[in-house]
């Protein structure tokens, strides 16, 4: 990083949000001048940072929250680094697009101020893809991580915000909320410099954003039913299965919750799913009120692996079991194994037919996670259209584990950490989250009948003259001493030196109301 840059601003109390965000805005207008070259130089190095320490934040999430397996938390952080970055190396969301047959010119125009809330399940993953994404599309983002995996987070956001400045992004191009509580994050989601919303989260957390007055995109929760049918490769379908519930202890909200088998194959199915131990009756019951005691799911088993929780439940398992199956009757919601469940423990019912598989996913789906995914393992090309049909979901993954099928990792669907729901699950946002979703175009449209004009080699945008743009000139809670001025004594960090820093800080929040008084009486 070039030492003359102030290093990112972080939100120390909830006085830092209108402060941030201002000076996320100043990036933000900096950023949306850059040309393809400089955005590309930005990118491809926050992507090698994060890569480059994709194990290392893999380990601290599962110290930080306590759930999770690091090496599957590694796999995702470098699916959302460089993955990402490969998967869209040919895509250009800078570039404006003339398009001489239908005489229309379309501009790239970025949303402005990204407000990324993410969460404790794929903690590091969501920074970096939202990073990323925000990168891509010349965004300043701000992010605000779950406070089960503050630390992990906004180490990562920090880490990646000087790769992106050390890169030639502008200073405050990324921010992150070091200490999020609820009335700074509502504060902060509701401020008009924010532009858009993009929360992954529980419901709860989905609803504020909307409730916001701000732009959102948001999700719902996932419930997912998974099919096999009498034709499908067994052998393949009862690995990717296991495979898939077992990934990072089923923290993904694409794990598969519900196991639908065709009674004629469901013996032999389950007899190949090696690493899954069949609960009886009994144990059954001791995994189900243990897991959801009066009837709602207890979180200190969100993300946490089988022989553990057999062993809260009081279960003996194999010390190799992976995951464990939980079989009952009726999709209906009195039933606790019928809901989503971030851990893996799978529930397994036995149908007559694929006919009736389908009904039982759709009345899986009816419970919840309507709009998020299923899964099928069939080969049977009319019993795959008639699931994908009749479940309302949209995204369903075909001979693939779910959890890494409906994200992406293991399909050509976008690699994802954000999975939109659409009308159908109550979303702003029907498909996997990805750059296109950060930016809208502007159409310059000729008369159908004027001659169209040449764009070829034209560019509105230029690189920062002489390099990377100047730091932000206020409002910035730590400061670096330029090279240039050896021995200088540092300026004081207003983290560590008591009252440093609070007269300006006061000063800048103080003209910042004055300023939106000022706006509303010329309203």
């Amino acid at each position: 990083m070039n030492s003359t840059v102030k290093s990112p601003v972080n939100g120390r109390s909830a006085d830092r949000g209108p402060v941030m965000l201002e000076r996320a805005r100043w990036a933000a207008r900096a950023y949306a001048r850059y040309d393809k070259a400089a955005v590309d130089r930005v990118v491809a190095a926050v992507a090698r940072v994060a890569a480059a320490n994709a194990v290392r934040y893999a380990e601290w999430a599962v110290r930080e929250t306590g759930f999770g397996v690091a090496e599957h938390k590694a796999l995702k952080n470098l699916a959302c680094s460089t993955g990402l970055v490969e998967a869209y190396a040919g895509h250009d969301y800078v570039s404006p697009r003339a398009d001489a047959a239908d005489k229309i010119l379309s501009i790239p125009r970025p949303a402005g101020v990204v407000f990324a809330l993410t969460p404790s399940t794929n903690p590091v993953a969501t920074v970096y893809f939202k990073i990323l994404l925000a990168l891509m599309t010349r965004n300043a983002i701000v992010i605000s991580p779950h406070p089960m995996a503050r630390e992990c987070c906004a180490d990562a956001a920090r880490t990646l915000a000087e790769a992106a400045v050390a890169a030639g992004a502008p200073d405050g191009v990324v921010q992150v909320v070091e200490e999020p509580a609820l009335p700074l994050i509502e504060r902060m989601m509701a401020d008009p410099r924010v532009d858009v919303i993009v929360a992954t989260g529980g419901t709860p957390v989905v609803r504020a954003a909307y409730r916001s007055g701000n732009p959102a995109l948001g999700v719902g929760p996932g419930n997912v039913p998974v099919l096999v049918d009498r034709t499908a490769d067994l052998e393949s379908a009862a690995r990717h299965i296991v495979d898939s519930k077992s990934f990072d202890n089923s923290i993904l909200c694409t794990n598969e919750s519900v196991l639908i088998a065709e009674e004629s194959i469901a013996d032999r199915l389950v007899s190949l799913m090696r690493g899954a131990h069949l609960l009886s009756g009994d144990e059954r019951d001791q995994v189900r009120g243990t897991l959801f005691p009066e009837g709602r799911f207890d979180t200190r088993f969100v993300g946490r692996d089988a022989v553990w929780i057999a062993q809260r439940a009081g279960v003996r398992v194999p010390s190799g079991t992976r995951i464990l199956l939980a079989p009952f009757d009726l999709a209906v919601p009195e039933e606790p194994l019928a809901h989503e469940k971030l851990c893996p423990v799978l529930g397994l019912m036995r149908v007559p037919s694929a006919r009736r598989g389908i009904d039982a996913a759709r009345a899986v789906l009816r419970i919840a996670g309507a709009g998020h995914s299923a899964a099928i393992h069939s080969t049977d090309p009319a019993t795959i259209m008639e699931y994908g049909a009749a479940v309302p979901v949209l995204r369903v993954s075909v001979n693939a584990g779910n959890s890494t099928g409906s994200s992406g990792i293991d399909t050509n669907l976008p690699i994802s950490m954000t999975i939109g729901t659409g009308f159908v699950g109550g979303s702003s946002a029907g498909e996997n989250l990805q750059p296109g979703n950060l930016v809208n175009w502007t159409r310059v449209a000729y008369h159908v009948d004027a001659p169209f004009g040449d764009f070829d080699r034209l560019d509105p945008w230029s690189p920062p003259p002489g390099g990377p743009v100047p730091p932000y000139p206020e409002a910035s809670n730590a400061r670096t001493v330029p090279a240039s001025a050896p021995g200088a004594a540092p300026a004081p960090d207003s983290r560590t030196a008591p009252g440093a820093g609070r007269d300006e800080l006061r000063d800048e929040i103080r003209r910042l109301i004055l300023e939106e008084l000022a706006s509303l009486v010329r309203s």
